[in-house]
């Protein structure tokens, strides 16, 4: 009896453990399937975070529902305030009064992480910066997203936006379940926006076999956060993992666990839905002066660095794809209703702007069109190039 109760309590013990043994990892992690919900690995999953970028997911999301619910269209006109336009990088560079359609919006939000962009989304659509993030709070708590709060649509950083890797993980079950149609804007590979490509921050996108989205994210005190999803053979795998030290190491170690959880065929035993909070859930990681009081200013950026350390070779998820598939984006093809709450709040209606019409020497490349629809044309490119800042 003894032995038998020794064997159940190694038993219970194995259970309580990740499914993959290893090393034991300083910041949070979820490895998750996102058919079943079953989690196949976790790390400090409840620990408070910093999102950063990845507060855009929200902000898709919140948008999608306007969509969904006729408060505006894929081709609605999202104008960018003087508020929104003196963001900080990483951005567009729009004058502000700038328009642009709401689907071209979301692409440069979530592939270029543009910072202004993600404002003008959330103050078109919201009215203002704040009553956007009620929205993303409303949103939040609906979702059961019980460890996470928002303060603006960007992410840049704030002492009250935090989140944590379950969350998240929740976060992307909802996105990718409620809006499969815009999954494709979430594995772009880049955007042509006039002469300009803008490459996709997600370095598992074209690198990795199999990826399909979602984000990245970092300001100083997050560290570098990712969200990597790949889909093989009909089953999808999302890694949650936040506060790498190099956008290289977060890809690195998102391809790892998507590895090993493609080599596990057996879901794990706990899910989402069932994970119960554990460990300090109110205590944030800051990470600012680890990460920014050591790297040098070039390495404080979403973008990887082209050149490999001295004492590493250079990462497969480092290398610049050969020839990336690019979306064109830009300003005019604006024709939709406007946003409700920008009209009340400005009084004005922005709809009604004139369209640039492609350059004659530049036809509208194939797959410019927004993959909602599948039909629509695409919107018309303006001749103000995006600026390089980042």
């Amino acid at each position: 009896m003894r032995q038998r109760h020794f064997l159940n309590l190694l038993l219970a013990g194995a259970l309580a453990l990740p499914v993959f043994a290893g090393v034991a990892r300083a910041n949070p992690v979820v490895l998750f399937d996102l058919k079943s919900g079953s989690i196949l690995e976790h790390q400090d999953a409840f620990k408070r975070w910093y999102p950063a970028s990845l507060s855009k997911l929200m902000t898709a999301y919140v948008a999608f529902r306007a969509i969904q619910a006729g408060e505006v269209a894929l081709d609605s006109p999202i104008k960018v305030t003087k508020h929104s336009a003196g963001e900080p990088p990483s951005k567009m560079g729009f004058k502000p009064g700038s328009v642009m359609r709401l689907d071209n919006a979301l692409k440069m939000m979530l592939v270029k992480s543009a910072n202004d962009i993600a404002m003008a989304v959330g103050e078109n659509i919201g009215g203002s910066q704040a009553a956007f993030a009620d929205r993303m709070n409303a949103e939040a708590a609906r979702l059961g997203m019980v460890g996470t709060h928002f303060v603006n649509p960007n992410g840049l950083y704030s002492p009250e936006q935090y989140t944590t890797a379950r969350d998240l993980a929740v976060l992307v079950t909802a996105l990718r379940n409620d809006f499969p149609q815009y999954a494709p804007w979430f594995s772009i590979e880049g955007l042509a926006v006039g002469k300009k490509a803008l490459p996709n921050y997600n370095l598992l996108i074209g690198r990795y076999p199999g990826a399909d989205g979602m984000k990245t994210g970092f300001v100083c005190s997050s560290g570098f956060n990712m969200i990597g999803s790949a889909t093989r053979n009909g089953r999808t795998l999302v890694a949650v993992v936040l506060g790498e030290k190099s956008a290289v190491s977060r890809a690195e170690v998102a391809a790892k666990l998507l590895d090993r959880g493609f080599d596990t065929p057996a879901a794990g035993s706990t899910t989402l839905a069932a994970l119960k909070p554990y460990g300090d859930t109110l205590s944030p990681n800051d990470l600012h002066d680890e990460i920014c009081k050591k790297k040098p200013k070039e390495e404080q950026s979403e973008a990887a660095p082209e050149v490999a350390a001295k004492d590493k070779p250079k990462s497969p998820y480092q290398v610049k794809l050969d020839h990336p598939t690019l979306i064109a984006v830009g300003l005019g093809g604006a024709t939709g209703p406007a946003p409700k709450a920008f009209v009340d709040q400005t009084d004005q209606n922005y709809a009604d702007v004139p369209l640039p019409s492609w350059r004659p020497d530049r036809p509208a490349p194939a797959g410019a069109e927004p993959a909602a629809t599948g039909t629509a044309a695409a919107a018309a490119q303006g001749d103000q190039p995006a600026k390089a800042a980042n």
